[in-house]
């Protein structure tokens, strides 16, 4: 969900209008005397020019061949008055037994058949082969895969030579090309807690550290979307974002009504829940508050909870939103921006277009070595830094003090090994809400992610890593999911980024940590150069696809991306950095800074989505966010 300060925005609905009222018609093509492959050239939309379609089902023909009772009913499958005439192109049996809500393959363009008769001709069937690209699984989650063929065979049955054929047996779910999928589906983001951390030192005030996170999820543009938002949260968070989330909502909760009022106030009624704990119930209305206020039906300050035969109720309200909402642990200081000074190190802060200020402490001055520090990363509340030494062997978590005036002593060292070749060591130093540093130790030997909590040092394996090795981290204010930039082997030449859950663990004074769920965020990028947190729901990223120059993406935490939001002039970028959340409540995105050309470039700064030019009255070697 997009935020602005002190108000909630839907998201942007992605298209450039809405054509209403267009009517879709089924194909009809004549059924071939033998076997062989063809095209079913299915309805197109005015979605293949940037247009929402609204969509008609036409019911069975007459006589209908079974080639183009498929075509009708993969037409029907995107309809928007749900399945009833699709099911009409069944038999009785398989519109019981048949779940649409099964999930969705997503296909790169209209399927191919390869039709079989039978000697009898009273069955038919008909195999479906397409190259699927993505799926959208029954909890409405999105994952984009790498192209790969998919099989889906129908079966078609009539009672007797001259009947009417229907179908007698489908793949669950539904099946679809994806200018059909962006058509009828939109990306919606669900919200539930994050799960607090057993081993804080604030533990024991674990609902003080719950904030929302968003769960992406696409659901269906014209049937129900505010009643299905609601069903999606009661649901439960998806299959990859469960270990690291909480829902308030008890199983066995059934939602009766969901509706919004002119007064902006939004009306929700369960079943099957208790609402006479005010903080669970609250805490149910806030989910749903910013999970109904991601509808596109216009801000809603309100949402009022109740019961379905009376009894307790409650409300949340956007002014909730400073102390849990999502992107909230990013902390008030996520909006300030830093530069590091290319020939000493000096840490500066910026003012507008200004070169800013000196920090306060030993960062705002040139290192004694005369070695600028190889990486720094400034902590949420904006008081402090984490650096790292010009060698990669040590890092020290610098105060803004003006009382400090030399380096502490380092919180880590790490071994330098025989023959390093300067690629080796820490890197990447990043800050989550909660005030925890984690940090990247290239060691050849013995590549790691480490976490540093106050002066304790504690491993953070990542699981399922296959072979590749951690080139960069970059978690999340919430403290529970992080991105990484990993590439294949120590010969692997190309980064990729890949998602993954930070679960922590253990007790105050042994905590744990572990990276789980690891998923490749985006096929389609195969090499990525430099990742930002951008809002609590996406990432910033630069990278290539095949074939392509460098550029910008915003990509959604479920690894999609969005058309509508891809930045220009990333070609000759080697940095980027983004803030959590927004400067104003008028920004269109967060504030983001660029350097072009590596080591020492031009900065950038993206005013009102087009890049301008930094004048500074030194060079800058990296832009720096809080996190």
């Amino acid at each position: 969900m997009r935020r602005t300060s002190g108000r909630i925005e839907p998201r942007l609905a992605g298209v450039a209008g809405a054509l209403l009222g267009a009517l879709l018609a089924g194909g009809c093509a004549a059924m071939p005397e033998s076997g062989g492959v063809t095209r079913i050239e299915l309805s197109k939309s005015s979605a293949d020019k940037n247009l929402q379609v609204r969509v008609f089902p036409v019911e069975p023909a007459r006589n209908a061949t079974p080639q183009s009772l498929l075509a009708g009913f993969l037409d029907a499958l995107t309809a928007d008055d749900g399945y009833d005439t699709a099911r009409k192109y069944l038999t009785p049996g398989a519109a019981a037994s048949w779940k649409p809500e099964a999930g969705v393959s997503v296909l790169a363009s209209n399927p191919a058949v390869d039709t079989t008769r039978s000697d009898t001709d009273t069955d038919v069937s008909i195999q479906v082969t397409g190259q699927q690209v993505a799926k959208v699984d029954d909890r409405h989650s999105y994952e984009i895969q790498e192209p790969a063929a998919a099989h889906f065979t129908f079966s078609f049955v009539r009672e007797k030579a001259g009947a009417e054929w229907r179908i007698d047996h489908l793949p669950d779910g539904l099946i679809v090309n994806e200018v059909t999928f962006r058509n009828s589906y939109r990306q919606v983001d669900r919200f539930f807690f994050a799960a607090p951390d057993p081993s804080s030192p604030v533990a024991a005030a674990a609902t003080s550290q719950e904030v929302l996170i968003a769960d992406p999820i696409y659901l269906r543009r014209r049937i129900e979307p505010l009643l299905s938002a609601v069903n999606a949260v009661v649901a439960g968070p998806s299959k990859w974002l469960s270990p690291v989330a909480r829902s308030a909502f008890p199983s066995g909760t059934k939602v009766e009504t969901a509706s919004l009022d002119d007064s902006r106030t939004g009306h929700v009624t369960l079943s099957g829940a208790d609402l006479s704990s005010a903080t669970a119930c609250r805490q149910m209305a806030t989910q749903l508050l910013y999970t109904v206020a991601d509808q596109g039906t216009g801000q809603v300050d309100r949402l009022e909870l109740k019961g379905q035969h009376g009894g307790p109720s409650c409300q949340a309200s956007r002014a909730d939103e400073p102390a849990i909402g999502p992107g909230s642990l990013a902390g008030q200081m996520s909006s300030r921006q830093f530069v590091q000074r290319a020939d000493d190190g000096t840490l500066y802060e910026t003012r507008g277009e200004s070169g800013g200020d000196q920090v306060h402490g030993p960062l705002g001055r040139a290192q004694p070595s005369g070695k600028p520090l190889s990486a720094i990363a400034v902590a949420r509340d904006g008081e402090r830094a984490a650096a790292v030494s010009a060698d990669g062997h040590q890092l020290f978590t610098v105060p803004f003090s003006e009382t400090m005036t030399t380096m502490p002593p380092p919180v880590l060292t790490t071994q330098v090994r025989p023959g390093s070749k300067g690629d080796d060591g820490l890197t990447s130093p990043t800050w989550d809400g909660r005030g925890d540093l984690y940090v990247v130790d290239r060691d050849p030997q013995e590549p790691k992610v480490l976490m540093v909590r106050d002066k304790k040092v504690v491993p953070v394996p990542v699981e399922r890593l296959g072979g590749r090795q951690v080139q960069g981290i970059k978690v999340s204010s919430d403290g529970v999911r992080v991105a990484l930039l990993l590439k294949d082997g120590k010969d692997g030449k190309e980064q990729k980024l890949w998602l993954g859950l930070l679960l922590h663990e253990g007790t105050k004074d042994a905590p744990t940590a572990r990276i789980t769920g690891l998923r490749l965020a985006n096929p389609v990028l195969e090499d990525v150069t430099s990742v930002s947190w951008a809002e609590a729901d996406q990432l910033l990223v630069l990278g290539k696809e095949k074939g392509k120059l460098q550029q910008l993406h915003y990509v959604s935490t479920d690894g999609s991306q969005s058309p509508d939001t891809r930045l220009q002039g990333g070609g000759e970028m080697s940095t980027v950095a983004a803030s959590e959340t927004r400067s104003s409540s008028t920004a269109p995105v967060p504030p983001v800074l660029a350097l072009q050309g590596g080591g020492v470039g031009k900065p950038y700064r993206l005013v009102n989505n087009q890049w301008r030019e930094l004048v500074l009255m030194y060079q800058a070697s990296a832009f720096i966010y809080p996190g």
